[in-house]
């Protein structure tokens, strides 16, 4: 579970939040929308714009979707279900992740109450492709460390797979890992959702605000976020990431 520590500061500024603390209990103060999915859908307070993160619970049953509004990325929370689009079948279990582009139709199927994490991206380009899964055992490749003057110490070994990518480059999910680092603090100029697989990371905002979220945590740091990372042991998670091109 996480560790957050907060300062004295009252202002709110850009920062990470703990999404598997909102989706047990920060959804109760939540504002609510419509879901396509007919479900209870529970927003977490971010600026207006084209991403949107939160809480989807929904109860045994199932229904189809068409015509997908959004990309969306989902990670079930607690409970499993199952997708159906034409011959595929996919299956959600607890833990696992799964993207569903834009303009995509398909059936979904929950034997018993499942709660999901989701990060949608408005996607103005119509997608209608295939769902993708997460593969968390997918062939990672060599890629680029954080920039040589913020790191604290040595440079890491950092590691790609990429998933999904939307049409327009904007909204792209897989899995990465590293060796440790320490790392100043950045800017953020995108929305990234974080599942950890493995280790261990503390990050710092620029109000004072700490957090270490270990194996099993799932997160988000907020775009125009200044945070600094820190990891003493091998990290490996899954992300979703908003990079708005320009």
């Amino acid at each position: 579970m996480s560790n957050l520590e907060t300062s004295n500061l009252e202002t709110r500024t850009p920062s990470f939040a703990d999404l598997r603390a909102f989706a047990d209990d920060g959804w109760r103060d939540a504002a609510s929308l419509p879901c396509a999915f007919g479900g209870e859908r529970h927003i977490l307070d971010l600026p207006e714009g084209p991403v949107s993160v939160g809480r989807l619970a929904l109860a045994a049953g199932g229904g189809s979707v068409v015509d997908l509004d959004a990309d969306e990325y989902l990670i079930a929370v607690s409970g499993s279900l199952t997708f159906t689009q034409g011959d595929a079948v996919f299956a959600l279990a607890e833990g696992a992740s799964i993207v569903l582009p834009r303009g995509a139709s398909f059936d979904w199927r929950a034997d018993a109450p499942v709660v999901l994490i989701y990060m949608r991206y408005a996607n103005p380009n119509v997608e209608g492709g295939a769902l993708v899964p997460i593969d968390e055992t997918g062939p990672l490749e060599p890629s680029g460390a954080p920039l040589a003057e913020l790191l604290i110490g040595p440079a890491p070994q950092c590691r790609n797979h990429g998933d999904y990518r939307s049409s327009d480059g904007e909204f792209m999910c897989g899995t990465w890992d590293s060796t440790p680092y320490h790392r100043r603090a950045m800017a953020y100029r995108h929305y990234e959702l974080m599942h950890l697989l493995k280790g261990s990371v503390t990050f710092v905002d620029e109000a004072g605000r700490s957090g270490t979220f270990s194996q099993g945590d799932i997160f988000l740091v907020e775009q125009k976020a200044q945070c600094s990372w820190e990891s003493t042991v091998d990290v490996a998670k899954v992300y979703a990431i908003y990079r708005p091109a320009a």
